[in-house]
């Protein structure tokens, strides 16, 4: 079943980053890469949410995954779909199915809402929901979904969603 995420409308357009500024940004992307790959994700929560911000942010929105294995180390962070402004295609079975390919024990679903405001919708809520279900029919450990937006994050663990 295909969910669309969706959102409301926010007036304020999100920045726009000068040449330089989104080169400085492309090197801090790398830095955290290089880092990541040499360290467990998960060692700090700050650290997967500082993640998660460099990676998932764009001007439309962006469905990520981050799978990890038994110790909570990234294997893979995998873009599964890309969307429009205000919403992104997500089929719970691909989550699941890259999951068993890569033989994952755990995985973070992440998604920006480009608009600025990371509050979910009933459709972010409903396929967290459907994740959560096929993760527990296959032995997979959903540990949370992270909306990011302009300036901040929503955990949905944090929120009792999860």
């Amino acid at each position: 079943m295909t969910r669309h995420l969706r959102k409301p409308a926010i007036d304020p357009q999100p920045p726009r980053f000068s040449a330089q500024e989104q080169a400085v940004v492309y090197e801090a992307r790398q830095i955290l890469l290089r880092h990541l790959n040499q360290n467990p994700v998960l060692s700090s929560w700050q650290a997967v949410l500082d993640y998660c911000v460099l990676t998932i942010r764009g001007e439309v929105e962006r469905f990520h995954v981050l799978y990890l294995d038994r110790k909570n180390r990234l294997i893979s962070d995998e873009c599964l779909a890309i969307g429009t402004i205000d919403h992104v295609p997500v089929y719970p079975r691909e989550v699941l199915r890259r999951s068993l390919a890569l033989n994952a024990s755990a995985l973070i679903v992440v998604h920006n809402h480009p608009a600025g405001d990371p509050e979910p919708s009933a459709a972010d809520l409903a396929m967290t929901r459907e994740i959560q279900k096929a993760c527990a029919e296959l032995g997979v450990t959903l540990h949370d979904h992270i909306i990011t937006g302009a300036g901040r994050e929503i955990s949905l663990r944090a929120r009792g969603e999860i």
